[in-house]
């Protein structure tokens, strides 16, 4: 494994690669050219500075993972990334703690009026009289957004005796209460608050939270803390609300544009700015780093995503409960894949019993690379991207309820323009994929090795004609599963044999078995 680290890391950050034996790891003060130092590199890990663009992903075709030692991840192309299967990961809320210090310190200095206090005793002035501030205690806090840093500062705050309001679509009431925090709508968090923290990532919802309209429903005299992203805020409509006096007074750490060429705050006396330092503490620094080196290494060693930005990431337990089934789902595609006939309009994807209860983007996306996995560079990252690119529908139902007399199954079903083929199948023992049914026969077959599909009509001989062209032909049979229609009147019925067999099957062998009279369909699948 080769990891570029473009930027500067702690010694700690780097000693989780050192660690691993065989590595290759190139710091940011060895590299003279990047796309040259990524050219063979699986990992590149950055923070803000380095911008991962399309450009630099195309020089280097062996990249899995790009790592950002931060949240933000507005220096990678994402979308880049995920055409060409490189998965993105950040570190959210390893930072957590300093962004919640900052916060809590932002709220204090707006309290007591800090920056103003400092500056006139620089300028050797005595304003006791004119300082008079505020206590936090007693106060309405009102926290947008519950995730790990909005959680950090409700537990500080808290101390600080504020009554705590919340508002997170995503969190659960029983955590709300173990903080101490009362969920409300965002129009009563707006209209309640003393105080008001954001801690919301940017979203279409997100954007522009802030505004004329939600400024005038809050109380006369709120404060407003950001330390979350710029784009929270309509800058002008906040502006004109502290001119006004409606906000009393805000503390902002980010900003649309940074660094703020020409901000609407930088004449405002009741506003504090501050140059998006909320994460910048020594110790955030050395965590995040450790952070997203963990999980890179985890990424490159066993495939796990966790805190990827462009794919559903999986705790260590999600990723053993999953994994078979990913197998299990690849197999299914690639098996398919190479067995119908026409072009592929769409692909249908079911999930029955405990399946469907499950993460299943990374199901779907190993069933999709199966079957586009003669397309070079597909993988369970890009493959949703990629077949949407070729205008191949997506279609996923989950039932709860078991597919006949298996508990967990997942069905494939690829729709073609000339023919519809569907299969099903099931771990068992463990972790052994299984064909449980193909076009609708019961068969029970395994996913793996070379494997010859057979249709005929269900006459006698067959079976026997189809052993013996093997074994004329020094093919060894490893596993021989059959199953049938029902056939209808004095119709036969029809056929379908999964052979699993040992050795190279020549087109020979082929044009023998299609040349038996009852057997109307052979294909060669390998997996």
């Amino acid at each position: 494994m080769k990891v570029v680290l473009a930027e500067k890391v702690s010694p700690a950050t780097l000693a989780v690669f050192q660690a691993e034996a065989g590595w290759e790891v190139l710091t940011h003060d060895q590299i003279k050219n990047l796309p040259e130092a990524v050219a063979n590199a699986d990992a590149l890990v950055v923070r803000s500075a380095v911008q991962v663009d399309d450009a630099l992903m195309a020089a280097a075709p062996n990249l899995r993972v790009i790592g950002r030692a931060g949240v933000g991840v507005d220096n990678i192309d994402a979308e880049a990334a995920t055409r060409r299967g490189i998965v993105v990961m950040n570190t959210p809320g390893a930072n957590a703690i300093a962004v919640a210090e900052l916060a809590l310190g932002l709220m204090i200095a707006l309290a007591r009026q800090l920056p103003r206090a400092d500056s006139t005793m620089h300028a050797g002035k005595w304003e006791k009289k004119s300082l008079q501030g505020s206590e936090l205690r007693g106060k309405k806090l009102g926290i947008l957004g519950l995730g790990r840093i909005g959680l950090e500062v409700a537990r500080r705050a808290r101390n600080f005796g504020m009554d705590l309001l919340g508002h997170d679509p995503f969190v659960s009431a029983s955590i709300a209460r173990e903080n101490a925090i009362r969920l409300v709508s965002p129009e009563e968090l707006f209209s309640l608050s003393d105080y008001l923290t954001l801690h919301v990532g940017l979203t279409p919802q997100t954007t522009g939270i802030i505004n004329s309209a939600t400024l005038a429903t809050m109380k006369k005299g709120v404060r407003i803390v950001n330390c979350a992203r710029g784009e929270l805020v309509v800058e002008t409509d906040l502006a004109a609300a502290l001119k006004s006096g409606q906000v009393a007074g805000a503390a902002l750490d980010v900003f649309h544009e940074e660094p703020p060429k020409s901000s609407p705050f930088a004449a405002l006396d009741n506003v504090i700015l501050t140059p998006h330092i909320a994460g910048s503490t020594a110790e955030a620094q050395e965590a995040v780093g450790v952070q997203i080196a963990l999980q890179v290494r985890e990424y490159l060693k066993s495939g796990i995503a966790q805190n990827a930005v462009n794919l559903p990431s999986l705790s260590h337990e999600e990723y053993e409960e999953l994994a078979p089934y990913m197998t299990l789902a690849e197999r299914l595609g690639t098996f398919l894949a190479q067995v119908p006939r026409g072009s592929i309009d769409s692909i249908q994807i079911a999930y029955h019993g405990r399946l469907a209860e499950t993460k299943t983007e990374l199901i779907r996306n190993c069933a999709i690379a199966g079957v586009l996995g003669h397309l070079e560079q597909v993988n369970r990252i890009n493959a949703a991207s990629v077949a949407s690119e070729r205008g191949i529908r997506l279609h996923e139902e989950k039932e709860e309820a078991p597919l006949g007399g298996a508990g967990t199954v997942l069905q494939l079903t690829l729709h073609t323009s000339e023919a519809t083929i569907s299969a099903s199948g099931a771990v068992l023992h463990g972790d052994s994929p299984r064909l449980v049914h193909l076009d609708g026969i019961d068969i029970e077959a395994p996913l793996q090795g070379t494997l010859l599909t057979i249709r005929n009509r269900d006459v006698p001989g067959v079976i026997g004609r189809i052993g013996t062209i093997l074994g004329e032909h020094q093919v060894n049979i490893a596993n021989f599963a059959l199953g049938r229609s029902n056939g209808r009147d004095a119709t036969p019925a029809t056929a379908i044999s999964v052979v699993q067999v040992d050795g190279q099957v020549t087109d020979d062998v082929l044009r023998e078995l299609r040349a038996v009279p009852a057997i109307t369909g052979v294909r060669l699948v390998t997996l």
